[in-house]
């Protein structure tokens, strides 16, 4: 797990995770800082194995079976931000906070649901089609991220994400 002080800047707080992701051994292959929730870290594909193994402890490649492609990824969503409250086509997804707090909202249709609050380590598996949302609580939330690609033929992209609403009029 990660401490990130609450003090810290943003540009402070993604150095501090991108420092503590290389210090796991994983080699970050794009990243994102610019998005006015926070941003993302994408982690080498062919990593994935050793991510799942390092921050989803209890499950393993076996729980992934029938995914070809996983996207290992660690989002960064600041104090009192959201993400859009969307949904994929085209993937899957599993979160588990490894640093600060989060929240998230879940729904099978699109009227929201309150905000549930994600302890440390917690997890939660979003279904393809899920409606959620992540929250950004009183401090910045580090996640772990896994997309399971349902689409082996056509794996899902940043573009797939069907925004239902969005604070950031996107």
């Amino acid at each position: 797990m990660i401490n990130i002080p609450q003090d810290f800047s943003e540009k402070d707080v993604f150095s501090t995770v991108e420092q503590f992701i290389e210090g796991k051994g994983f080699t970050i292959v794009d990243k994102d800082s610019e998005r006015p929730w926070g941003g993302f870290l994408v982690i080498e594909e062919g990593r994935a194995e050793s991510f799942i193994q390092t921050f989803f402890p209890g499950l393993s490649v076996e729980d992934f079976k029938g995914f070809d492609k996983l996207s290992p990824k660690i989002l960064l969503v600041a104090p009192g931000k959201r993400l859009s409250w969307q949904y994929h086509h085209r993937r899957a997804e599993i979160w588990r906070v490894i640093g600060g707090e989060a929240g998230v909202v879940v729904s099978d249709t699109d009227e929201q649901t309150p905000v549930k609050k994600l302890e440390l380590g917690e997890s939660v598996s979003l279904q393809q089609g899920e409606r959620h949302r992540l929250v950004g609580l009183e401090q910045w939330g580090v996640l772990a991220e896994i997309w399971k690609h349902t689409d082996p033929e056509n794996p899902s992209d940043e573009e797939d994400i069907v925004r239902v609403e969005d604070d950031f009029g996107r």
